[in-house]
C-alpha cells in the first residue's frame, strides 16, 4: 500500500482537503474522492479535452496533473460555472444551440469557452476554433459548437 499525501486546495470556491496517492491523477481524485464527476476521462493521455478544469486561471487536462501538485491552487470544474442555480451563459447557450451529442466531450468545452471569454470578451470565429482546438468530440462537427460560443460571448457583453 502507498502512502497517501494530504493535499489543501480550492475547488470551485471551496477550501478542500483529500489524501491521494503520489501517482493518482488529479481527474481521479475530483471523480473518486471529491465526487465531482463533471470533468469525464476521455484518453486519459491528455489528447482529448474531456476532463479540461481550470488551474489557477488556466485550462488544463485534469488527466495528465497530478494531484499532488495542486496544493494551494485554485481549480474551477463544471460544476462550478452555475452560480446560485442559475446556469453560467456558456452552459445555456451550448443547451439552446444543441451543442452538444452523447456529452462526454462536453465539460472540457464548456470550461475551455469559459477559459477563453474571461480572457477575451468578443473571439473572432477564429479565436475560439483555435482556443477549443484541444477539444475533441466524436460525435458532431464544431459549428454548433463555435455557434454556442458566440451566442455566449453576446450575452455575456450585455450584462
Amino acid at each position: 500500500m502507498s502512502k497517501k499525501i494530504h493535499v489543501s486546495t480550492t475547488v470551485n470556491g471551496e477550501s478542500v482537503e483529500f489524501l491521494c496517492e503520489a501517482r493518482q491523477s488529479l481527474l481521479e481524485v475530483l471523480r473518486e474522492n471529491l465526487s465531482l464527476t463533471g470533468a469525464k476521462e476521455g484518453c486519459n493521455n491528455g489528447n482529448c479535452g474531456a476532463c479540461t478544469v481550470m488551474l489557477n486561471g488556466v485550462p488544463v487536462n485534469s488527466c495528465i496533473v497530478l494531484a499532488v501538485e495542486v496544493e494551494g491552487a485554485a481549480i474551477e470544474t463544471v460544476e462550478g460555472l452555475a452560480c446560485h442555480g442559475h446556469l453560467h451563459p456558456i452552459q445555456k447557450c451550448f443547451l439552446e444551440g444543441a451543442a452538444l451529442q452523447c456529452g462526454v466531450c462536453t465539460p472540457g468545452f464548456l470550461v475551455t469557452a469559459k477559459a477563453l471569454l474571461d480572457k477575451n470578451p468578443n473571439p473572432s470565429e477564429h479565436d475560439i476554433r483555435f482556443n477549443l482546438a484541444n477539444n475533441l468530440c466524436r460525435c458532431t462537427g464544431y459549428d454548433k459548437i463555435v455557434k454556442a460560443v458566440q451566442a455566449a460571448a453576446a450575452e455575456l457583453q450585455t450584462r
